[in-house]
Formats: C-alpha cells, structure tokens, sequence
C-alpha cells in the first residue's frame, strides 16, 4: 500500500540528472534492534550460515575420504612434491589418520572434481522456478523446505558414498536441488520486509550467513573427521538444518502484514516505505522484457564472474591447502575459513556504509552499487594472482588469500542485491534468473581446476589462479558500464505510474 501522501521510496521519477525516487519520511522510524525485520534477517544469517556448512563439508571431508596411499589412484610420479613437507612428516601419505573402520574411497583427482561440482548440476533446476513461486506465495515455506530438505538427504550421505561415487553425485545433485530455491527465496521476502534505505544491510546481514558457515564449517569438520571419522561430519550438520527448521517455522511470516509479533509501528513503516512493490507479482511476469533488460544482464554476467573466483576458492582450497602446502586436515581447515571471517565482516561494514551513502544522499543508488562491485571484483583479483607465486610460505599464502576473500565481501551491497532495485516486486524471480547463470561457474570451476592441477603442480595452481582473476576484472568493468539502481519501466506497477505527476512535485533521492 502507498504511504498516506500517495508517496513511498520506491516511486520513480526522473526529475534529475540521474535517475530519482520519491522519499517522504516524516515519521520516525522504528528502531531496528529487536524488530521484526531484524529478527528475520538474524534468522536468515543462521538459516545461510547452515546452508553452506551443507553445501562446504564435503570439500573437507574429501580429503579424509579419499584413500591416498592406493596405488591405483592415477598420480604423476614424476612430478615432485611442490612444496617441502613439514618436518617429520617426510615419510608420511596425505592420509588422515581417523578412528579404525572409517571406510575410505578410491577416487581418482578428476572423480573428485565431479563430486564437489554435483551439488551445483541440481541447484541449476530450482533457481527460477523457486523464485517464481516465491514471488506469487511468499517465500518462507521455500526458504524452510528448501534447507529442511537438504539436511534430510546430507544424512544420507554416508550410505551414498559407500554405494559407490555415481550414487554420491545423485545425492549432491540431489541437495542441490533442494537448495537452490533457498536464495531467490530470501529476496522475495525481503521484497515485502526491507525498507528500501535499509536494504544494504539487512540483505547483506542475512546473506553473510553462508561466510559465516564457511567459517565455521571448514574448521570444524577438519576437527571431526580427525576426532570421530568423516561420516559424523554429515550426521552433524544435518541435523543442525533439521533443528533450525523448527525454528524458522515457528517464528517466521511471509509479509509484514501476516507477522504476529510484529509492532503496529513498525508494520506500517515498513507497508508505506515500500509501497505498491512490496505486493506479490502474481502468476504473469514481463518475461521478454527481462530478457530484453541491459541492467538485467550486467548483473547475470557479473555474477558469473564474481562466482567463479568464489566458487573455485569455496570447492578447492582445503585440496591446495592439502596437497601442495600439506597443512593437515584440521590446520588445513582453519586456515580455508580464514577468509570467510574476513569476507563477512567486510560485508557487514560494507552493507552499513551503502545504505549511509543512499540515506545521505552522498551518490545515487547507481552509483553506490557500481562502486562496490567494481571494488569487491577488482581487488579480490589483485591479491589473489601472487598466491601463485609466494611459493610455499604459508602466512603469505594465507596473507594474500584471506585478503582476497574479504575485499570480495565489498560487492555484497552491489550486484548481489541490486535486482531488488531495478524490480523489486520480481525481486525473487530475477535472483532466480541470475542465480541459475551464477550457479554454472560452481559447476565448471571444480573440474576446470581438477584438469589443471591434476599433477598438484604449482604450475596449475597459477592457471586456476590466474583464469579466476581474469574472469572477477572483466565482470568488474562490464557493470560498471552496464549497471543500474533504476527500477525499470517494466518493473512498475499501475498505481505507480498513476501517480507519476504527484511524485514529480516531492523531493527525491537519487537513484
């Protein structure tokens, strides 16, 4: 519904050089600690935070599950070991040492890459149309079935290994189908949740969660599988998305309008800042226009870029980690999360100084989200590329890549959430949309990165690094010239463009 005065943040218009929207805020807004929106962006962030401990585990546990001392496994002998190993351990395989039984698998460097690619072949499928029924219905039940049901099948995540590497590959392909509505989900919901100067930092607090869980996850199933064998590592993380679920589904709504706890404060702020975009889009959508969209398409092909690097890092780090600088498993671990500690509380402050710079009126929203994602693609490029060449000193190798993860958080108030400004009632949809395009580097960056490093040469290395920093600059540069905070034409609703000539005559902010 439109704010009493026929006015929300989210009218457009066009009464400046760049492009506007309409702001009336005369009354106080209601502050964010223990509000609702806060409530569920926290609630977001650990529901994330799960997610990704799911989706990260096995990249860990990969190492404890291959058997590395099998003569069978194709391993180029001429190649010496790149780096030295620590002292004492000379003699020793990369074998991790578990408790007696724990069932290893022969799979060969390039199976491996299958494995940890498999994940994303299913979380292709669900992208779109979970953010189309999201869109229409709300996105709670997605978001919650979507973790729920992905928790359930990482339970079956032993029995599947031990049937054999096909069966594994079904079941993460599997997961990730699951998985892949969780996404455009949140952003339907915050379609209908996030007052538009508050978008930066409650989108990118909840989105942050999956940091947060590489965070946690990789250290901690590192720990695991030393202390009681790697199936416990999916045991455990499945039954924390099952214990979450209880919670999401008991304390969550779908609309402000629904919530039961919600302050009658708060419920109108958030109803009359949004205004008539915070409604469903219902069963029709303005496809060939999206299609047709340039701002559309800058954020589709950036996203591509800036997952590549993450994902290849995300799936293939604790395997550089292992292999060449031969960290053990669970030093292994700590130090592949590292950056994911830096990339959340890089997000975090991010998210706060982008909302200040739109609320200050300081740049417009165009400008805002060009700046970050230029710097959150170009930097992460920067420090990257000499991880290939720091030879095997960890604390620079470790230097370099936790500098690199971090500064990418800076694009989270960027391209990541910019589909809520240029749409923001087809918000879920269009995350749908870019997330499917986003979601191909997961699949071709492991196996990619298997083929280079087949040998564990630094050579590949240097390759994966490399094409990775390449890709994140060329994304960089296309949005900062295709890019756009403008809510689209096609994205307006009825009452919105009714309203046009009231909304020339207030005051705006720059968009």
């Amino acid at each position: 519904m439109p704010s009493p005065d026929g006015c929300s943040i989210n009218a457009d218009s066009s009464d400046e050089s760049e492009d506007t929207k309409a702001l009336i805020q005369d009354d106080p807004v209601p502050p964010q600690c223990c509000s609702a929106r806060l409530n569920l962006a926290i609630l977001m962030f650990l529901g994330f935070s799960v997610v990704y401990g799911l989706r990260v585990n096995l990249s860990v546990a990969m190492v404890a599950m291959v058997n590395a001392t099998d003569p069978s496994i194709n391993r180029n002998t001429s190649v010496a070991p790149t780096c030295p190993f620590p002292p004492g351990t000379e003699n020793t395989s990369d074998a991790l040492q578990q408790p007696d039984g724990t069932p290893q698998y022969v799979w060969d460097p390039e199976t491996q890459g299958w494995l940890l690619g498999a994940f994303f072949f299913g979380y292709l499928f669900t992208q779109i149309p979970g953010g189309y029924l999201a869109g229409h219905y709300g996105g709670s039940k997605f978001l919650g079935l979507g973790v729920l049901g992905t928790a359930l099948l990482t339970l079956l995540t032993p029995v599947a290994a031990a049937w054999g590497s096909h069966w594994l590959f079904a079941l993460r392909a599997l997961e990730g189908f699951g998985e892949g509505v969780t996404y455009p989900a949140m952003m339907a919901m915050w379609a209908r949740w996030a007052p538009p100067l508050e978008r930066s930092r409650l989108i990118t607090l909840s989105g942050s969660g999956g940091s947060f869980g590489a965070f946690v996850a990789l250290p901690l199933t590192g720990f695991i599988c030393e202390k009681l064998g790697w199936p416990a590592v999916f045991y455990l993380c499945g039954g924390a998305g099952c214990f979450w679920a209880v919670f999401w589904f008991l304390l969550v709504a779908d609309d402000p309008r629904t919530h039961r706890r919600i302050s009658e404060e708060e419920r109108e702020y958030i109803i009359n800042s949004i205004g008539a975009q915070g409604t469903g889009h219902g069963w029709s959508v303005p496809v060939l226009s999206m299609a047709l969209s340039v701002p559309l398409w800058a954020i589709i092909i950036t996203q591509m870029c800036s997952n590549w690097t993450f994902y290849t890092l995300l799936t293939s780090l604790p395997t550089y980690m292992n292999n060449v600088l031969h960290f053990d498993l669970q030093s292994n671990g700590f130090l592949s999360a590292l950056p994911y500690l830096g990339n959340l509380l890089v997000s975090l402050l991010s998210g706060v100084a982008a909302d200040a710079l739109i609320e200050r009126k300081v740049f417009s929203i165009t400008i805002v989200r060009k700046f970050f994602t230029f710097i959150g693609l170009l930097l992460p490029a920067v420090f990257l590329v000499p991880v290939g060449y720091v030879g095997c000193s960890h604390i620079l190798t470790v230097t370099f890549l936790t500098l690199s993860t971090s500064l990418g958080g800076t694009s989270s108030p960027g391209v990541f959430i910019n589909q809520i400004d240029i749409a923001p009632r087809y918000a879920g949809f269009l995350l749908g949309i870019t997330n499917t395009f986003g979601t191909i580097p997961g699949v071709m960056a492991p196996i990619v990165t298997g083929y280079f490093t087949e040998d564990h040469s630094m050579d590949g290395w240097r390759k994966v690094f490399w094409v990775a920093a390449g890709i994140n600059v060329g994304g960089a540069i296309f949005f900062t010239i295709f890019g756009s905070g403008k809510i689209q034409k096609w994205a307006r609703t009825e009452e919105e463009e009714t309203a046009e000539p009231e909304r020339n005559r207030n005051g705006s902010i720059r968009q």
